[in-house]
């Protein structure tokens, strides 16, 4: 199932990643902003002759055509950073650019798909199949994928395959379960109008803050009175912006929040009930309410065959002790508008490492990768596309 040469040109290539990812890191850009990036891919695939395209605005796809003919098999590696501001800067590879940082692994994606481009390349005369590559803008912005797949990324694709690092992971384990992976990660938006008036005479007014403040205190109930407990489900109310001044009764107040959840059924209900909750609130004090419900990210739903598949290109590429079981996060991802398109399956690589301090949480400014984990996912990359081809 696996390929010995593959495994024996990235572990020659080992120091390359590792150079290629802190590059990577100490040059972050944010979402849509990647232009210096995608420039890097650009060249580094034209000196291994890989055939590539830029994405509008930023992104490649590019191609390695086996010598046989065969199924097409597509890799993705996002490229954006965050605007966090790096904590650790002691590292010679911190961030050069202040308030932005690679604080959730997307220049480790990139280094292992490079490399795991460059070992396929050269054996592409052995590939009966083509190679997609994917090297997405945008991921935290949860638009970057649904892009790429208009420009054509999943065009004649038959299987997806993507990869995470992951902190909360020991180095060098890899989980990728059937079903379920990331939730579906949704906005919402509520806007209050009452009345607002002078704070000493409450009795010409209708408060927004005490209509808010009702909403927030009561809307939780949408999850633990109407779901099925069975059916995992979040919601998070984050900011609450109300009112002016300290003696003056609030007109106005606005709510902004996320949900997450893995089905549809699931997801509709929760968007009708927001409706339903806002307008009786705002009923119940004679305010007026406004919701605005803004579709994210899909749930990130693993095919079986192909997550099996991992499983055992992971079994017998590194070992069985390898395979972790990894709960399915609340976390969103937008890779799973490919799978909108073919099947396929998205998979966590370890990367927490206490004495490497790598197991900050995503996100934070501690973040950081034990980059021995750099070559088990090049490799994992590599090897399940030459196994899905072999097929």
């Amino acid at each position: 199932m696996i390929h010995l040469k593959l495994k024996e040109r990235i572990q020659e290539y080992r120091e390359e990643l590792k150079e290629l990812r802190r590059k990577l890191h100490s040059e972050p850009e944010l979402s849509w902003e990647e232009e210096n990036t995608t420039a890097f891919v650009c060249e580094y695939l034209e000196n291994l002759g890989i055939p590539y395209r830029r994405t509008e605005p930023t992104g490649v796809i590019a191609d390695i055509q086996g010598c046989q003919e065969g199924k097409t098999v597509a890799l993705r590696g996002d490229m954006d950073a965050l605007s966090v501001e790096q904590l650790n800067e002691e590292l010679p590879y911190a961030s050069k650019e202040a308030g932005k940082m690679h604080a959730c692994g997307h220049d480790a994606h990139t280094a292992m798909l490079l490399i795991a481009a460059k070992a396929l390349n050269e054996l592409k005369e052995e590939l009966p199949g083509n190679v997609r590559l994917l090297f997405q803008p945008a991921e935290e912005v949860a638009e970057g994928a649904k892009e790429m797949v208009r420009q054509g990324a999943m065009k004649d694709v038959d299987n997806v395959f993507g990869i995470h690092i992951w902190s909360q992971m020991p180095t060098h384990k890899i989980s990728c379960q059937p079903g379920p992976s990331f939730a579906s990660a949704d906005l919402f938006k509520v806007t209050f109008k009452g009345r607002g008036g002078h704070g000493a005479m409450p009795q010409d007014c209708i408060d927004a803050a005490i209509v808010a403040s009702s909403f927030v205190m009561n809307v939780q109930s949408i999850i633990s009175r109407t779901i099925d407990p069975q059916h995992p489900s979040v919601l998070t109310v984050g900011k609450m912006t109300v009112g002016t001044r300290f003696n003056v009764i609030a007109e106005n107040a606005v709510i902004e929040g996320t949900v997450r959840c893995f089905d549809h059924d699931t997801r509709n209900h929760i968007e009708g009930q927001l409706q339903h909750y806002a307008e009786s609130v705002a009923s119940l004090y004679g305010a007026s309410a406004k919701v605005e419900y803004i579709r994210g990210t899909q749930a990130v739903i693993n095919d079986e065959y192909s997550a099996k598949l991992v499983q055992n290109v992971a079994s017998e590429a590194f070992g069985k002790e390898v395979l972790y079981r990894e709960k399915p996060t609340m976390g969103g991802e937008d890779f799973s508008f490919y799978l909108d398109e073919a099947p396929g399956s998205f998979a966590l690589v370890g990367s927490g490492n206490p004495e490497k301090d790598t197991e900050w949480a995503h996100h934070h400014g501690m973040f950081n990768i034990d980059e021995d984990a750099l070559a088990t996912g090049a490799e994992l990359y590599a090897q399940y596309a030459w196994a899905y081809l072999n097929e």
